[in-house]
């Protein structure tokens, strides 16, 4: 029998598994977070992890928090194992596993206590992780004032749902009492993350009042950050090998790769912890790595995924192995997306890809295709789409990225299960795509005015008809072999 991973049985564990040097009693809450995900939990709790075994810092411990009902469900499973997780990092020549224990607490997901933590003067972060959709960022990159959440929150802010209405609603309480205002760090997968977390508390607080909006705009700090680690979701397949391997019994245990990064701008006005001396990189502008990590790793994700997908793999390092989808994305950043970045001093964009290959084809992790294929209406405009404005407005090729725009197009057509939010309109465009092309341009809240664009629009065209007409790998070929 695995030994049941709480904080009383941490002493029985393998001597093989790191585990806290520090006591749960040394700690004291810092950092509230929102979205208790697996990325967190692999990325910023990892990070704190380590800053608290060297002893400092212990009074910047994490509280978690959560809106959703599988915020609620992960808190359940957590609380009997007393917050603690194991993190398995999936190294080919040989796994390794520690015990974090930098998350102290975790709220009930409810919106009282939530508050009472906002409010709680200790509490100088926010932290988030609530998925790059989350945002309520519409097709021009600005607020969507007119989404019905927000609406609400507009009209309630004493009675907030969202995360931005309980970021806003914590904000009052503190003012209120005289309690200067927490950062808001935003760890999500966005073009300056934290730009865009400003632009929506921002949005919102001005539909609630202006002087709400004014007292935010001078006084609360949010600081743009650049993250990276691949964190494949938690099945039984995990919670297994983690017994397996390590005799942990972990109901939510987490596998990353054992890779992480983490390029933050120094904006913390109620200070931060030590965290440059576990590897953090403080920078005075992350835009550069954020843009370069968006369009090669996370753009490359979507240019594996759905030829990967529709033809027939699973596994994301079974799809690099295929050459004509690792070659497609070699050959589209190389040809398209590189030359088109913005530089960065020291730093070689082809070598950050060749890592990027690397990290992919890892068998260990076992990322699969279909997550890859997630959410493409919300992860295509912040990492695809970019990159195609700014070749047009260079003057560059833009046929592959047409074509990885048309791939989307096709998966969306074939696969039973769109894994979508926009999942009908998507299909209903994809599959009139098939007679009439422009169909699926024509969606504006994705691609705005790109449809616009004679150039692009007829690459697409050009694309979509043989993918209709052909083969995926007949269609991928003839893109490597053109000059």
């Amino acid at each position: 029998m695995a030994t049941k991973l709480t904080l009383a049985n941490l002493i029985k564990l393998p001597q093989t598994v790191a585990q806290p040097f520090y006591r749960r009693a040394d700690l004291s809450p810092g950092i509230l977070h929102i979205g208790v995900g697996n990325f967190h939990r692999a990325h910023m709790a990892v990070y704190l992890d380590r800053l608290f075994n060297l002893g400092r810092d212990h009074d910047w411990a994490i509280v978690g928090a959560g809106v959703k009902s599988f915020d609620a469900l992960r808190r359940d499973s957590m609380a009997d194992q007393d917050w603690l997780t194991t993190v398995v990092e999936l190294d080919p020549e040989g796994f390794s596993a520690r015990v974090t224990g930098s998350m102290m607490d975790f709220c009930p997901v409810e919106q009282q206590a939530t508050l009472e933590r906002l409010a709680d003067p200790a509490i100088r972060i926010v932290s988030m992780t609530i998925t790059e959709g989350g945002y309520y960022v519409n097709a021009e990159g600005g607020f969507d004032a007119a989404h019905p959440e927000i609406k609400a929150d507009a009209a309630n802010p004493d009675d907030p749902k969202t995360v931005f209405g309980l970021l806003l609603a914590g904000l009052q309480r503190r003012r209120d009492a005289g309690t200067p205002p927490f950062t808001i760090l935003s760890c999500d997968n966005l073009p300056e993350n934290g730009h865009v977390a400003r632009q929506t508390v921002l949005g919102l607080a001005g539909l609630i009042s202006q002087d709400l909006y004014d007292w935010v705009a001078e006084n609360v700090a949010f600081p743009n950050s650049m993250v990276d680690c691949i964190t494949p979701g938690t099945s039984d397949r995990e919670r297994q090998m983690v017994a397996e391997k390590f005799d942990i019994e972990d109901a939510q245990p987490v596998a990353c790769e054992p890779f992480r990064q983490w390029v933050m701008e120094d904006n913390f006005p109620l200070g931060r912890p030590a965290l440059e001396e576990v590897g953090v990189e403080f920078v005075e502008d992350v835009a550069p790595y954020e843009t370069m990590k968006l369009r090669i790793l996370n753009a490359g994700h979507a240019a594996i995924a759905y030829p990967g997908a529709l033809l027939g793999h699973h596994f994301v390092h079974d799809a690099m192995a295929d050459e004509d989808v690792a070659g497609f994305l070699t050959t589209l950043m190389r040809r398209e997306v590189i030359p088109v970045l913005p530089r960065i001093p020291g730093v070689d964009f082809d070598a950050y890809l060749r890592m990027c290959v690397k990290r992919f084809a890892n068998p260990e992790i076992g990322d699969t295709i279909p997550r890859l294929c997630q959410d493409g209406s919300n992860r295509q405009p912040k990492f695809v789409l970019p990159t195609i404005r700014e070749a047009i407005a260079a003057g560059k090729g833009t046929a592959g990225l047409a074509l990885e725009v048309a791939l989307w197009c096709r998966y969306c057509a074939t696969v039973e299960a769109l894994d979508d939010p926009n999942s009908e309109t998507l299909r209903a465009a994809a599959n009139a795509a098939g007679d009439d092309p422009a169909a699926f341009l024509a969606q504006k809240a994705i691609f705005g005015d790109l449809a616009q664009n004679p150039t692009f629009a007829a690459a697409f065209a050009q694309n979509v008809r043989a993918l209709w007409a052909t083969d995926v790998r007949s269609v991928l070929k003839a893109y490597l072999q053109a000059q």
